[in-house]
């Protein structure tokens, strides 16, 4: 029942406007971000300034960013900051971990450090609240959820995209032996590199399914759902989200875009 429920809700998602942006979800814009993923490691730079690029295309197909302020909750090091700053936004940033922010250098303005699971912002303050593969890195991600959209104002834009646990990314840097249990992977990556993973599954890194991000979506009464559809897929490989088990595979990341009642 939930799964029938589940695809009805990804059909009746309406689609955004085709001509209020440039950016497209094409299979051509999929191939490039592959490509740019194989630097995520050895040249972290430049994969996250393309994935930042990227994300102001995206969430711009949303909504206008100039003249918004955005708070990008696990925002890291600052790739993310100067695309949306480019964009027009006054962005802030949050994160749990100093060494994170300070990546490219000093700590930027406009930078808070906090959980996501108790954003110290106040109710409806923001006009857009971001997140970019963090949810997957709290215990309670759906606590976050609610957070960020607490935060929000009426009418704002909230934009939750995680990294899906059985996509072959899952188990990050120690996939893709997290197919054999998480605690297992964690394990063999300490085995074989002599130390812990950065992502260590039951602390920093927990399952989070394409199904359990849909129901949410279902049952969340605060907002009306703009958009849910593979991050780094072609447009047109939406439907696969109707599909249990394939869509837990296949979708590598899901994207939630909600617009706040």
């Amino acid at each position: 029942m939930a799964d029938t429920v589940a695809r009805d809700m990804v059909a009746r998602v309406p689609k955004p406007d085709p001509c209020s942006s440039r950016w497209r979800a094409t299979l051509g814009r999929s191939i490039r971000l592959l490509v740019e993923f194989r630097y995520e490691q050895p040249d972290p730079a430049r994969f996250y300034t393309a994935l930042a690029e990227d994300s102001v295309g995206q969430l711009g197909h949303y909504i206008d960013l100039n003249g918004q302020t955005m708070l990008d909750v696990g925002g890291g090091p600052g790739y993310f900051r100067s695309a949306f700053e480019s964009a027009g936004t006054t962005y802030f940033a949050l994160d749990a971990d100093v060494g994170e922010l300070a990546g490219l250098g000093e700590i930027s303005a406009r930078t808070v450090i906090g959980s996501g699971m108790q954003l110290p912002f106040g109710d409806g303050s923001l006009d857009i609240c971001y997140s970019s593969n963090v949810l997957e890195h709290v215990p309670d991600p759906w606590l976050m959820a609610e957070e960020m959209m607490r935060v929000t104002r009426s009418g704002g834009t909230v934009f939750i995209s995680y990294t899906t646990w059985f996509g072959p990314w899952g188990g990050h840097e120690t996939a893709p032996w997290h197919y054999l249990g998480g605690a297992r992977a964690r394990r063999r990556y300490r085995r074989l590199h002599g130390h812990e993973p950065k992502n260590r599954f039951g602390e920093s890194l927990f399952p989070v399914t394409v199904a359990a991000g849909l129901e949410w979506a279902r049952t969340q009464t605060g907002a009306e759902v703009l958009e849910l559809t593979p991050r780094y897929n072609p447009s047109w490989s939406r439907w696969l989200l109707r599909i249990p088990i394939l869509r837990e595979v296949v979708t590598w990341n899901l994207v939630i875009v909600l617009r706040k009642k």
